[in-house]
């Protein structure tokens, strides 16, 4: 077996891959498009798509897609071979740039929002650069965005992309006038905590209300529930551990930092959490990881819940959804630091926050609005189906001395006990997990999302 360093992202078209197959010239083009938005020369293009191709035959690849996340909640696909005619009745495999850069499927039956009539079917994907292409199943899947010929976004993607260049552009502005001119880029960063249930597929295929609808209808309750709460963070049984142990190396071949995996509070449920990335990639990794959740649950005769409420009376499952901004210079401008009552930068990023949550609350709410979720939210831990911001105990005291005009006096910090280490919590009030710097949580998004609407607008922690 390889080890985890040799198997994670061996399945990527990733930096490592593009330094070693493109020369500097082509290299360096492609990731000024990737970090400044450059226009992409055909060219250039063209370089990379004949590399692309080459390293995903030589990984077994016959096919490519440009894949993309339309609004049905779940991804989207139309695979097309590499393969070209040449003479003598041969063929070739190739891979264009302009295939690359741009596809055209039949939009006739996704979705719109009511912004179409069903005959106009014309609908694009472009190529996102920024989320690195990976082989799944002998397929080269490209990682678009979809449009109409008008730009109406047709997707989850591109709205989500729009979205973090408006941040960008504001939050430099702001960055600007506090003298602050080496910083390029801000980033959204998230980390989504993904919650399931994992049940034994032979009692799911008996229950046609899970099948058809992904939650029972009707059933007695079991002898015991979660009342102890014993099955939080408890040992993982073996089945469940085996399930995990290839799930995570699917996972890690894609590159996805799958990180920490443990019980959850109900029965049969667990979490997985990855370390956070830059928003539209871990989009794009959420999404994998719920699809391949489902099929290595079904080699391990199990069934992957992800329904919000599958079970009633017991916790239904979420997905905390971390979210900070970051510069390019590494600097994460959602942390306090060690005093926050001096930190102006932080404050005004903060306070633009808690605005965006205010006025927009209602936004907030129907992104993470839906049949499932709301059987969910208001029950068994879940937060209510409002929209409110919790700051901590710190940061609400810098909050009421600047709004009052008074002394910070400060907070006092928990005491450690003679055996264990002082503590010293976070100044927000959030939860520190495997994906956090100092974050944002918004655990009010339900398991089964394609959650990239909710980013589109600034998200912050429901209590």
């Amino acid at each position: 077996m390889s080890t985890v360093p040799e198997l994670f992202g061996s399945m990527v078209f990733d930096d490592k891959v593009m330094r070693a197959r493109l020369s500097a010239d082509v290299y360096h083009s492609l990731k000024e498009t990737i970090r400044r938005g450059k226009k992409l020369d055909l060219s250039v293009a063209n370089a990379v798509a004949d590399a692309m191709c080459s390293w995903a035959v030589e990984n077994g690849a016959t096919h490519f897609t440009h894949w993309f996340q339309p609004l049905t909640g779940i991804t989207a696909e139309k695979h097309e071979s590499f393969l070209s005619p040449a003479p003598d009745s041969h063929v070739i495999m190739k891979f264009s740039g302009k295939e690359l850069i741009q596809g055209e499927p039949d939009a006739s039956s996704f979705p719109s929002g009511g912004l179409r009539a069903t005959f106009e079917a014309r609908g694009y994907t472009a190529w996102d650069p920024t989320s690195y292409a990976f082989i799944k199943e002998k397929t080269l899947c490209i990682p678009t965005a979809f449009c109409s010929y008008g730009g109406e976004a047709l997707d989850k993607k591109t709205p989500l992309l729009r979205s973090m260049e408006a941040l960008n552009r504001q939050a430099l502005r702001v960055l600007r006038l506090f003298g602050n001119h080496e910083v390029q880029r801000v980033m959204t960063n998230v980390g989504p905590e993904q919650e399931y249930f994992l049940v034994d597929r032979e009692m799911y295929l008996k229950r046609r209300d899970l099948i058809y609808t992904g939650r029972t209808l009707f059933g007695a309750k079991p002898p015991k529930g979660q009342e102890l709460e014993d099955h939080y963070f408890g040992a993982i049984k073996p089945r469940v551990k085996a399930f995990m142990e290839e799930l995570n190396e699917e996972l890690w071949k894609l590159g996805i930092y799958a990180k920490t995996e443990h019980n959850e509070v109900a029965p049969c449920q667990h979490e997985l959490a990855p370390i956070f990335t830059v928003t539209n990639v871990a989009a794009d990794h959420n999404q994998l990881t719920m699809e391949i959740m489902k099929k290595v649950a079904r080699r391990h005769g199990l069934a992957c819940l992800l329904h919000e409420k599958p079970f009633a009376g017991v916790n239904g499952s979420g997905k905390h959804n971390n979210w900070s901004m970051a510069t390019d210079t590494g600097v994460n401008l959602l942390s306090p630091g060690d005093t926050p009552y001096e930190n102006a930068q932080f404050l005004l990023f903060l306070l633009a926050v808690i605005k965006a949550v205010d006025e927009y609350q209602g936004l907030l709410r129907l992104s993470v609005a839906s049949a499932g979720n709301d059987h969910r939210l208001g029950a068994n831990e879940a937060p209510p189906a409002v929209i409110s911001i919790f700051l901590g105990d710190e940061l609400s005291a810098v909050l009421d001395a600047i709004e009052t005009d008074s002394p910070y006096a400060g907070t006092e910090k928990a005491a450690g006990s003679v055996w264990a280490p002082t503590c010293c919590p976070a100044s927000t009030g959030t939860q520190q997990t495997a994906t956090a710097l100092r974050l944002l949580p918004l655990p009010a998004i339900n398991s089964s999302s394609a959650w990239s609407a909710p980013m589109t607008r600034s998200p912050a922690r429901t209590s």
